[in-house]
C-alpha cells in the first residue's frame, strides 16, 4: 500500500487535495520576516498578502530541509506503508538537494519499504494538473510504478503560459535575467512567458498590454492544445480576478462551453516571483 503526496508548490485547491486523498508538503515563504507555509487555501488571506506586496513588503521563499523531509515521510514509512510523491519542477528550487538526502537516510532505516518521486518539471498549476490525473490513477488502484510513468510520458503534454505584470519580481527571484527584465521595463512590454520542457520559465513573445497578452495566450492554445474538453484547463491569477474571467471567455468562445475550466488564486509562494496582477493558462497540449 502507498500513500500519495504533493506539495504546496502545485497549486491544487484543498478541497480537491481533501477529495483525492492527498497526503501534502506545505512550502514556506516569508512575508516582512515572518515565515508562513501555503496551505493550498485552506486559510490563505491572498487579499492580505497580494496588498502586502503592493505596499512594498519584504517577500521571499526558502527551501526545505531534510528533517522537514523527514518529518513529513517517516510517520507513513514507520506505519508500513509506501511513498509516491509527484513534485514541482526540480529546475525551481534547491529544496530538492534536501530531499534527496532525506530520501537517502529513510531508506536506510526503512529498507524494506518504498519511496518513488517524479518531476512534474512544472509549476503551479501545470504541476497541479499532473498531480490531480495522477492521483485518479493512484486512487483508482494504479501501482507507483504505473504513476511515475504516466507523469513522465505525459508531463510534456500540459502547457503552462502566463503574463505579469512587473517583471521584478521574476528578477528578483533569479527566474529571469535582469537584461530581460531591464528590456522589458524600458519598451513597456508585457512578455508572455512558459514553463518549457526542462521545467524552466522561458519567454515566448512580447506584447503590448494584457488584453493582447490575453488574446495571444488563447491564440496559443488554439494552436497547441490537444483533447482540451478530455481535460481541466486551470486559468490562474494573483489578485487578477477581473482578468482571469476575461481571459475565461475568451476560452469559452475559442473552444465552446463545455471546456471545463478552473479559476483560481496563485498562492504565496508562486506570487512572491511572479508578482501581483499576472494571469496564466494551464490545458492539454501536443507540446509545451
Amino acid at each position: 500500500m502507498s500513500v500519495f503526496f504533493c506539495d504546496s508548490d502545485c497549486e491544487l485547491w484543498y478541497d480537491v487535495i481533501d477529495e483525492l486523498g492527498i497526503q501534502t508538503i506545505e512550502m514556506p515563504y516569508t512575508v516582512n520576516g515572518e515565515e508562513l507555509y501555503y496551505d493550498f487555501g485552506r486559510n490563505t488571506d491572498f487579499d492580505k498578502f497580494y496588498a502586502d506586496v503592493r505596499q512594498g513588503a519584504t517577500v521571499k521563499t526558502s527551501a526545505l530541509n531534510t528533517l522537514d523531509y523527514i518529518n513529513y515521510f517517516e510517520p507513513h514509512l514507520k506505519n508500513g506503508d509506501d511513498i509516491v510523491y509527484v513534485h514541482f519542477s526540480r529546475e525551481m528550487s534547491g529544496t530538492f538537494n534536501s530531499m534527496d538526502k532525506a530520501i537517502e537516510e529513510l531508506k536506510e532505516k526503512y529498507p524494506d519499504r518504498s519511496i518513488k518521486t517524479v518531476d512534474t518539471k512544472s509549476i503551479c498549476m501545470g504541476a497541479g494538473i499532473l498531480v490531480y490525473e495522477a492521483a485518479k490513477l493512484w486512487k483508482n488502484g494504479a501501482t507507483d510504478d504505473e504513476i511515475v510513468k504516466w507523469v513522465e510520458d505525459n508531463r510534456d503534454n500540459f502547457a503552462t503560459y502566463f503574463l505579469v505584470e512587473d517583471l521584478k519580481y521574476l528578477k528578483a527571484g533569479g527566474r529571469i535575467s535582469p537584461a530581460v527584465a531591464l528590456i522589458g521595463k524600458a519598451l513597456n512590454m508585457k512578455p508572455i512567458l512558459k514553463i518549457d520542457k526542462e521545467g524552466k520559465i522561458g519567454k515566448v513573445s512580447t506584447t503590448r498590454g494584457f488584453k493582447q497578452g490575453m488574446k495571444a495566450l488563447v491564440e496559443t492554445m488554439k494552436d497547441i492544445g490537444e483533447n482540451l474538453a478530455d481535460h481541466p484547463i486551470s486559468i490562474i491569477h494573483a489578485d487578477n480576478l477581473e482578468n482571469a474571467e476575461y481571459l475565461k471567455q475568451l476560452v469559452i468562445e475559442a473552444i465552446g462551453p463545455e471546456a471545463n475550466i478552473w479559476i483560481q488564486p496563485i498562492g504565496p509562494v508562486i506570487g512572491c516571483h511572479a508578482g501581483p496582477g499576472a494571469v496564466g493558462i494551464v490545458y492539454h497540449s501536443k507540446c509545451r
